[in-house]
């Protein structure tokens, strides 16, 4: 699920050139002050928010995790979702709680909210859009899920980039939320940046947890040079998007295929034997992800990343050939 583009070759020219000039012989801005700045200033953050940055957005799954890690704490999410909700879960010792969605990957409330009653989760994640079903949940579901919540909620925005909503624009009317984002689909997914966004009060507690020089130099100095140029990053998301509703387009109009609607860079889509259409794939050179043994709400399901143009039809070209 990264961005098939590289940046352009003048701007890769001066991203070395201005790599050479780190001094790899000093520890980094411990603060990676500079490099929030940029992510501020490109993101449209509000200065009433405070940012911590992790090696991707997994280290910052991990550190609120181990922040909010007691004897019976629960963390409590919805399936199928990021896989590792579950698997930090269970690293930090606390309980995992999976509420199923409904057969469309809707949210089902009243379940959640029920759940939410009977675990009183310390930290409820969802992602917005949700992985690996790409789509948006209800934004007013959302809104009483983090009401009824009697700890965190964090919302994960990895794919906002190719997204027609997001959090962001409401996120300091809830006391109890935070926002998570990745630059990794946007491009950058070698550099290993995570961000969330939240009240300095939150914010400041995970910091207590974040382990020193967690960006190293060059990943400071890479994305902080990157984001200057953040209008190029955001001209490839919208390409992807064009191909996006393309190859959606395409899949529905393909007998014995059902794609599911997708406001990220992937789209998930059921066949009649995914083993089978899946090992035709990889015999004809594509690679995309089986899916299917992820969660029975999934069952024959398959997820492809959105490419070039060129990548697209030869996906499609390969996908009717191995029906």
């Amino acid at each position: 699920m990264e961005n098939p583009y590289v940046l352009p070759p003048d701007l890769q020219s001066e991203l070395t050139a201005h790599l050479a000039t780190v001094a790899a012989n000093r520890y980094p801005d411990a603060g990676a002050t500079e490099l929030k700045n940029a992510l501020r200033h490109a993101m449209g953050i509000a200065d009433e928010f405070e940012i911590l940055l992790g090696n991707g957005s997994d280290e910052i799954i991990q550190i609120i995790a181990q922040s909010v890690a007691e004897p019976g704490a629960t963390l409590l999410s919805v399936e199928p979702a990021f896989v590792m909700f579950r698997m930090i879960a269970t690293f930090c010792g606390l309980n995992y709680a999976g509420v199923p969605l409904k057969p469309d990957f809707t949210l089902d409330l009243d379940s959640t909210l029920a759940a939410i009653e009977t675990h009183k989760p310390a930290v409820i994640f969802l992602a917005y859009p949700n992985n690996p079903t790409g789509n948006l949940f209800d934004i007013e579901a959302v809104r009483r899920i983090v009401a009824a919540a009697p700890g965190l909620v964090v919302i994960d925005e990895a794919y906002f980039a190719f997204s027609s909503r997001s959090f962001l624009d409401e996120l300091g009317e809830h006391s109890n939320a935070v926002l998570m984002r990745t630059v990794s689909k946007l491009g950058l997914a070698g550099l290993r940046l995570g961000l969330l966004i939240g009240r300095a009060e939150w914010i400041g507690e995970f910091e207590k947890v974040r382990l020193p020089y967690n960006l190293n130099v060059l990943t400071q100095a890479a994305a902080t040079f990157a984001l200057r140029h953040y209008d190029v990053l955001l001209e490839q998301a919208a390409r992807i998007v064009k191909g996006r509703v393309g190859l959606a387009s395409a899949l529905g109009k393909t007998p014995g295929v059902w794609a599911h609607p997708s406001e990220a860079n992937f789209i998930l889509f059921r066949v009649r034997d995914a083993a089978t259409t899946f090992e035709g794939l990889k015999s004809r050179g594509i690679l995309i992800k089986n899916v299917s043994a992820a969660h029975p709400l999934l069952n024959n399901c398959l997820r492809v990343t959105v490419g070039t143009p060129e990548e697209n039809a030869a996906f499609l070209a390969a996908l009717q050939a191995s029906l």
